[in-house]
């Protein structure tokens, strides 16, 4: 009797990210505050503001899951706070 043939698993066509598309990450932007303490943290409440070192116009480090992926810029967009990517890492 003759050796079935294995069958090979399928080949996904197309775009190889739809495998992983699904997947949470954990995006992160990260502005520098200085002397900021576990006191001010305790503190926070909605609307307070919060000094930083941030320049209008300079790139924070954008990191997916803490890998820094690229660089990007805030800007308005209807009342919101977006980031846009400037440049990948």
């Amino acid at each position: 009797m003759a050796a079935a043939a294995q069958a090979k698993p399928e080949t996904p066509v197309g775009d190889p990210w739809m495998r992983v598309e699904a997947l949470p990450c954990l995006l992160s932007v990260e502005i520098p505050v200085p002397e900021f303490r576990v006191a001010d943290l305790v503190a926070l409440t909605a609307g307070r503001l919060v000094d930083t070192r941030w320049t209008v116009g300079a790139d924070v480090p954008l990191r997916i899951n803490g890998e820094l992926i690229a660089w990007s810029e805030f800007e308005i967009v209807n009342n919101h706070v977006a980031v846009r990517l400037t440049e990948l890492a």
